[in-house]
């Protein structure tokens, strides 16, 4: 009896001994690491659960050539479950394992806006300005907001309990990767980088230091490999962290602050897909060893996203502009422009090229060389270069004059080369005489369209111009500028005084207005399609990831249409495209591949006080009788970039078929990387105007 009493006593007073232990293990888990293991067993064992990040889905072109894949690297990371919570034992292995890493080239990535050494000052880095990262550091830290950098690593030092004994260099060291371990929430679920993409003899070196460097680890991880950097960059887009602003919404969508997520272009606008579907595991840890995984929640990985353009294309529609460029530059005036292709039948994006481009390996490798680069290699001019239209955007005034009747296909008015409006005297290009729509379209007569403009007035001319989608976003996945029209409403907003001038320049798209060569590549479409309007799509369809399982495929979608009150109205337009399209030499010839092709060109001004400087612009389709292909393209500061048109169609039809005929499948070309100079000044864009022709 006295025997069992004792038992029982003495296995009382083991589990309050172990509950005392449990106890305090749970209580430091949950003060230094702000979160709390799921279970804790009497044995010491304890567990957690984490989030598995999924792999990320592969990018192709419409061949199913890869354009970014994944990749395995290792990383050295710091891993919560075994990392000391004692301040000083932790400062140590992080001060040993930064200086093994440091001695074998790989330093550590801190965020800490503080210069490494002292006198310490504030400054700027990837993370925000300077003013945003001061207030980001002194609020984290809890110090005043006029606290100096001094003030910020003394904190540092203080709060992490930082030895004395350390040197200045050494401090300053441990300083920066407390700070990332604060900002990263360094957790169960958040480990800490120290370096990335290791090299073996590195990995089993630390390894070898697994009992000093407790908490230290080689993990896996999957890296975005940029496969051909050459196709579609502008719309590709990038990866990146996650920043703290952007975790608290992130985090409930399963992501981890280690984690990457799209930042531009696809990555971004594909990145529910492209991510997938985090997994669960409950991890098991026992002393400085992990006993047991359970997958608790299965991951799905990021699916595969195919695109609408064919990277061949893609690559000899960028030779033709920037060959062209080269050939035609204005005594090095034209350098920069801009060509988008689109499937006449559906919307879906064929080609879209930027002069001058970049090499998406440039861009992550040395983003500040392009950043200040000469022409402004990284402004997308395809979907956010706003231009005025020129005479291109006299098909929209024939459609309204003749839909609303204000002008029969057979209504001539007459050019003698000037007109007068209010007064004021405005020029043409030469002397029509008595003209019709479809003449006034193929010679780009302003008097024709000064007349129209001025019968139709301000307001018509801008409802035209919006049911051809302008001056909105066109809805493409990857976004762009809306444009913006010519209207008294828009000079208010701008504050800007509105002329009655304005109106018959507006009508040959010569005044206050900007539209992308996406949306004129769209107009082109549409008046193939006689009024419908298709909206523009890069992404084609979507697969399982790792297999030709189709998931999903983008079905083509009606933007809008122009509803006819006349059905002879797209038979005046396109004829005089038609016509225009003859007008080329012999070597750029249009009427000999053995299909109609429409055109209307433009060369709008873009300086009031020299007529000199002016933009050259083209759109089109074909072929007529059966529209297949629809485009448009812009060179500025030159001339004659229809005569670009025929190269194009050529490789359109080498690369998709056309009329019946070519298109092929195979590989891709050799790989071009790209060069970029500095220039002193910045570049971005050209808008205003007086009168032109073509």
């Amino acid at each position: 009896m006295v025997k069992d009493t004792f038992k029982s006593l003495f296995t009382v007073l083991i589990v309050l001994v172990l509950g005392a232990m449990a106890g305090v293990r749970l209580m430091k888990i949950q003060v230094v690491g702000g979160e709390s293991p799921d279970d804790l067993t009497a044995e010491g064992a304890f567990t957690f659960t984490r989030d598995v990040t999924p792999t990320r889905g592969e990018i192709i072109d419409y061949r199913g050539n890869l354009i970014v894949a994944n990749d395995t690297r290792c990383d050295i990371v710091l891993q919560k479950a075994f990392f000391p919570e004692d301040f000083q034992k932790g400062n140590d292995i992080i001060l040993k394992a930064c200086s093994m890493l440091s001695e074998r080239g790989y330093k550590f990535k801190e965020s800490l806006p503080v210069t490494s050494e002292y006198p310490y000052q504030f400054i700027s880095n990837e993370r925000g300005s300077l003013e945003d990262n001061i207030a980001e550091v002194t609020k984290l830290l809890n110090l005043n907001s006029y606290a100096t950098a001094d003030n910020c690593i003394d904190k540092l030092i203080s709060d992490y309990e930082i030895s004395k004994d350390y040197t200045p260099e050494e401090k300053r060291t441990v300083a920066g990767v407390r700070y990332e371990m604060l900002v990263g929430e360094f957790s169960y679920q958040n480990d800490l980088t120290l370096a990335e993409d290791v090299d073996t003899d590195t990995i089993a070196l630390m390894k070898e230091m697994g009992n000093v460097l407790r908490g230290v680890e080689a993990v896996d991880r999957a890296d975005r490999n940029i496969v051909r950097g050459d196709i579609l960059p502008h719309e590709i887009g990038t990866v990146g962290p996650i920043y703290a602003e952007e975790y608290e919404k992130l985090r409930e969508k399963g992501y981890a602050l280690n984690d990457v997520v799209g930042k531009s272009g696809i990555e971004s606008a594909m990145e529910k897909e492209l991510r997938g579907k985090s997994g669960q595991e409950k991890i098991t840890v026992l002393g400085d060893s992990i006993v047991d995984v359970e997958t608790t929640d299965e991951i799905t990985a990021g699916q595969t996203v195919k695109l609408t353009v064919d990277g061949a294309f893609q690559i000899k529609l960028q030779e033709i502009l920037d060959n062209f460029l080269k050939e035609y530059n204005q005594g090095g005036l034209a350098q920069k422009g801009a060509v988008v292709v689109l499937d006449a039948k559906t919307g879906a994006v064929r080609g879209m090229v930027n002069a001058p481009t970049y090499n998406l390996k440039d861009y992550t490798e040395n983003y500040e060389v392009l950043r200040d680069a000469e022409n402004s290699p990284l402004f997308d001019r395809c979907t956010y270069g706003q231009y005025l239209p020129g005479s291109t955007f006299k098909t929209i005034t024939a459609t309204a004059g003749l839909n609303e009747g204000v002008a029969l296909g057979d209504t001539a008015y007459t050019c003698n080369k000037y007109y007068t409006f209010y007064g004021y005297p405005f020029e043409c290009t030469g002397y029509h005489g008595a003209i019709s729509v479809r003449r006034a379209l193929e010679v780009s007569c302003n008097v024709y369209f000064y007349e129209l403009g001025a019968k139709l007035g301000i307001d018509t001319i801008t409802k035209y111009a919006q049911l051809y989608g302008l001056g909105e976003s066109t809805g493409i996945e990857t976004g762009d500028a809306d444009g913006f029209l010519c209207t008294p409403e828009a000079y208010a907003q701008r504050g800007e005084e509105w002329h009655i001038g304005y109106v018959i320049q507006a009508a040959i798209g010569n005044q206050g207005c900007g539209f992308t060569p996406l949306q004129l590549a769209t107009v082109a479409g549409t008046i193939a399609n006689r009024g419908i309007r298709y909206k523009p799509y890069l992404v084609d369809s979507l697969y399982t990831y790792g297999s030709n399982e189709l998931t999903k495929q983008t079905k083509p979608a009606v933007a809008g249409q122009i509803r006819l009150n006349y059905d002879y109205v797209y038979d005046y337009i396109i004829n005089g495209m038609i016509d225009a399209s003859h007008n080329m030499p012999s070597e750029y010839s249009l009427s000999d591949l053995g299909y109609s092709v429409a055109i209307k060109t433009g060369t709008p001004q873009t300086d009031l006080n020299d007529k000199s400087k002016q933009n050259s612009l083209f759109i089109g389709f074909a072929p007529v009788d059966n529209p297949e292909v629809a485009f448009a393209g812009v060179v500025e500061g030159g001339d004659y970039s229809k005569y670009m048109i025929r190269d194009i169609l050529l490789a359109y039809q080498e690369c998709y078929g056309l009329n019946g005929t070519g298109g092929k499948t195979g590989g891709l070309p050799a790989e071009k990387r790209t060069t970029a100079t500095v220039s002193t000044t910045t570049a971005e864009q050209e808008t205003t105007t007086t009168t032109a022709a073509d």
